[in-house]
């Protein structure tokens, strides 16, 4: 990890400089993620602001304490320093092609600042311009193909619900950054997540967690046959993604989908522009640091392109991307961000894959809004 010291711009002001220290974790293998203290984020200066925008870039998690003030419209401006030419919410504007998605129950427009979604749990009450909504947590059940039982979640055992990127796939380029604010968290209980995998891994996390793994380490850590691999390969993204697989079910360790054919085919789906297809490098560039990561949506990807062949056999697909991205989510790489009120996680989703994480009970009350920005420019591919 970059030092903390090293983050802040030399040219700032001694004034100006913000304080930067490591997340804490119970892994030395986390080697990712900072918490800052520079009070009202909406107030910072532009040497502040600078760097903070340097830290998001190098540490990929940064952590901001006490913003419960924070506006939606402040958390929107702050999103779009990241990517100024940036107007658009990451999935688009549409709201009836968002009303077919699988996304539809996780996230509500905030109406005078549709950027900025309410998600959570629990029912919600005269919440800025909205009079009343039931807001649910995402739940593994329904969505994976083998479910925890009743007596299991009774024990404290959860899953993973989905490792991602928060990207549309399809005509909007993926965000950069991510912000994503608590105001209200449920009472702090641990829960133990099983991987489900056949290999008997565990994590200890506390409840509604969200947990980041770094795209970095996930590739560095990769076989030099599976570094060359993934250097060389493409993603082919389905149409209209999170439409196309809204039947299909997640394996229970949350890498990719189970290869059941339930995706919709071409004649089930919205009209499709060809020009809006997305095809992307697995590997990306990090502008400031010049690292590489491991970086897909493995749930959207429909086909990938090695050395100019095009695989299409999405059974075999998923074969290949799981065996990239499975050591990356062993129990020691990951950072469970165990919330408090307040708490402004800003990361960089070009960076990280992240997850809900944990079993929500109906007086589970939890309230969040979220921002991200589709972006004004793809991301840089391996040969940056």
């Amino acid at each position: 990890m970059v030092a903390a010291n090293s983050v802040p711009s030399d040219a700032a002001p001694v004034s100006s400089r913000l304080s930067f220290e490591p997340l804490r974790s119970s892994s030395a293998e986390v080697d990712f993620g900072v918490e800052v203290s520079p009070g009202d984020v909406s107030r910072l200066d532009a040497a502040q602001l600078d760097q903070l925008e340097r830290a998001v870039y190098t540490h990929q998690v940064v952590v901001v304490r006490d913003q419960l003030e924070l506006c939606p419209r402040a958390q929107l401006e702050l999103t779009r320093r990241f990517d100024p030419r940036a107007r658009s919410y990451g999935h688009g504007h549409r709201n009836d092609l968002m009303a077919k998605s699988v996304l539809t129950r996780d996230l509500v427009s905030i109406p005078e600042v549709p950027q900025v979604k309410l998600l959570g749990n629990g029912r919600i009450y005269d919440h800025e311009g909205i009079p009343e909504v039931e807001l649910h947590h995402p739940s593994h059940h329904g969505f994976h193909r083998d479910e925890l039982s009743a007596e299991e979640e009774e024990r404290g055992l959860t899953r993973f619900y989905r490792w991602h990127i928060d990207a549309a796939l399809y005509d909007y380029h993926p965000p950069k950054v991510t912000t994503l604010l608590a105001l209200q968290v449920p009472e702090n209980r641990m829960q133990t997540v099983v991987y489900g995998d056949g290999s008997g891994d565990t994590l200890e996390v506390s409840l509604g967690s969200t947990a980041f793994i770094s795209g970095v380490t996930a590739f560095e850590r990769l076989s030099p046959e599976w570094r060359a691999f993934a250097l060389a390969a493409k993603a082919c993204y389905a149409p209209h993604p999170y439409i196309w697989m809204k039947h299909a079910r997640s394996l229970a360790n949350g890498v990719g989908l189970a290869s059941e054919c339930r995706e919709l085919g071409r004649g089930d789906l919205p009209e499709v522009d060809e020009r809006a297809l997305m095809t992307l490098p697995l590997v990306w560039t990090n502008p400031i640091t010049g690292k590489r990561a491991l970086m897909l949506h493995a749930y959207c990807v429909e086909g990938l392109i090695i050395d100019g062949r095009r695989i299409d056999e999405l059974a075999e697909v998923r074969r290949l991307l799981y065996a990239l991205m499975r050591p990356a989510i062993a129990p020691a790489r990951v950072y469970a961000h165990p919330w408090r009120p307040g708490d402004l996680v800003i990361f960089h989703n070009r960076g990280v894959w992240h997850s809900v994480v944990g079993s929500l009970k109906p007086g589970d009350v939890r309230v969040y809004h979220q921002c991200n920005l589709a972006s004004s420019e793809p991301p840089l591919g391996p040969m940056a």
